[in-house]
């Protein structure tokens, strides 16, 4: 096996964080589709796709590098919001949750030597500059948008289209 010993655990915590935010964002976004807000809507289930593929690249890393990941059970995602302001702040305290928890793989990795996860990490480090980048402009447009949620959607639909 490639994976050091003490990397399985703090590994397979990351995958239920990775499958946690998936059904977090699915949660959200069936918040703002029931508030007929279809683009954020969109926007999180985009997200809870791109956090299901993170979960698996971490499933398949575990494979390749001779390990056997544990798929875990996982708690209920706070379901029901009383604003598009809190649905997002909690969808960025995740994403800063998330970036905590790779940078301390990475440097639980480096204190190992194990080479081949510092490595695999790396991606997921730029990742989260990316994902807390995302969340904390949506929140500002949020709250300078105030009670004006059309132009929240005109925003991520024009974020949506230069993707």
């Amino acid at each position: 096996m490639l994976i050091k010993e003490k990397m399985l655990e703090p590994l397979n915590k990351q995958i239920a964080m990775e499958l946690f935010a998936e059904t977090q964002y699915i949660a959200i976004a069936v918040y703002f589709d029931t508030e007929g807000l279809s683009a954020l809507a969109s926007f999180f289930y985009r997200q809870a796709e791109e956090e299901r593929e993170h979960a698996m690249k971490f499933v398949h890393y575990m494979i390749e590098a001779g390990a056997t990941p544990v798929i875990p059970g996982l708690p209920a995602p706070k379901n029901g919001f009383a604003s598009a302001q809190e649905a997002v702040e909690l969808a960025l305290h995740h994403e800063m949750k998330v970036t905590e928890s790779i940078n301390n793989l990475v440097d639980l990795a480096i204190e190992n030597k194990d080479h081949a996860t510092d490595t695999f990490l790396r991606w997921f480090v730029t990742e989260q500059v990316e994902e807390v980048d995302s969340m904390t402009s949506l929140l500002q447009v949020i709250q300078h948008a105030g009670p004006h949620m059309m132009w929240v959607e005109n925003y991520v639909r024009q974020l949506a289209a230069k993707a």
